[in-house]
């Protein structure tokens, strides 16, 4: 897809599984079940989807999935599977390799958006995108370097230690516009200072939202997850954005849907609902 100067690529990283109850917080199964079906230790499908953003010379990611350093332990609490998908894979499929990446922008630093960025060589962790700039906003950091009991099993030492004093990272001190027609916006209700990027032209705007809305299946304003610090923060910014997504026909690029890479929406009955399917 081409939006103004850039070429908009969904990119695979790999599969997981995360509790649907923790998916969905209050949302009884009943509900969720119906569209996103648990396996025998409650846990949901999700993709973990990146974007690639190719410009003049600029190869730019946003999000890398979780990696490949988990132990055999946390691969199975959860369910990592990259049988069909890996990042460095589907990059290939491009004809890209991770030294060639320029950019790279977190969301954020959970474990599910920023483990591909570090990698293991002979024991020692080390930058996969050895030549890129990784932007990450002040308050974020701040939090994946002190985290509340409450988020600290979504950061990972292993995947924010190598960025500590890294001349490879920069840090953002609110919404901006990264490069032209580029634009990142902030999100405070799942974790404190998420990065959603907003692409736009003149008829065309797509709007990677991150873990503010992981999935289609989070649509109605009161499914949230119950991982995010904040849940009525959570609850007005979808009521912002969405109703911005809607009356202006956004595009919204799904980071961990396992069955639609992006949508566009249109009001329901009772809640947004999906007007349109769309693949990058």
């Amino acid at each position: 897809m081409r939006i103004g100067p850039y070429q908009v690529y969904s990119v695979e990283t790999g599969r997981f599984g995360l509790d649907g109850g923790a998916m969905f917080g209050v949302v009884p199964k009943t509900f969720w079940s119906k569209t996103n079906p648990s396996d025998e230790r409650n846990r949901i499908g999700l993709a973990m989807r990146a974007l690639l953003l190719l410009y003049k010379d600029r190869k730019i990611l946003v999000d890398v999935g979780c990696g490949h350093k988990f132990s055999n332990k946390l691969k199975d609490i959860y369910n990592i599977d990259n049988s069909q998908f890996t990042l460095q894979g589907s990059l290939a499929k491009y004809g890209l390799n991770p030294d060639e990446i320029t950019d790279v922008i977190f969301t954020h630093l959970h474990f599910d958006h920023a483990g591909g960025a570090t990698q293991y060589q002979q024991d020692q962790v080390h930058l996969t995108f050895r030549f890129a700039t990784h932007y990450v906003q002040r308050s974020h950091w701040e939090r994946a370097l002190k985290p509340s009991e409450k988020d600290r099993a979504s950061f990972m030492e292993h995947d924010i230690a190598p960025f500590i004093n890294s001349n490879q990272l920069r840090i953002l001190d609110g919404p901006c516009e990264l490069f032209p027609g580029l634009q990142l916006l902030i999100s405070n209700g799942h974790t404190v200072g998420l990065q959603m990027v907003k692409i736009q032209d003149d008829s065309t705007t797509l709007f990677y939202c991150g873990d503010l809305m992981p999935t289609a299946s989070h649509l109605p304003l009161p499914y949230i997850m119950g991982y995010d610090i904040y849940p009525l923060t959570t609850i007005e910014e979808k009521r912002t954005y969405l109703h911005q997504a809607c009356g202006q026909n956004w595009i919204i690029a799904l980071e961990h849907d396992p069955n639609y890479q992006a949508i566009r929406i249109k009001q329901g009955k009772k809640h947004y609902e999906i007007r349109e399917s769309l693949t990058l």
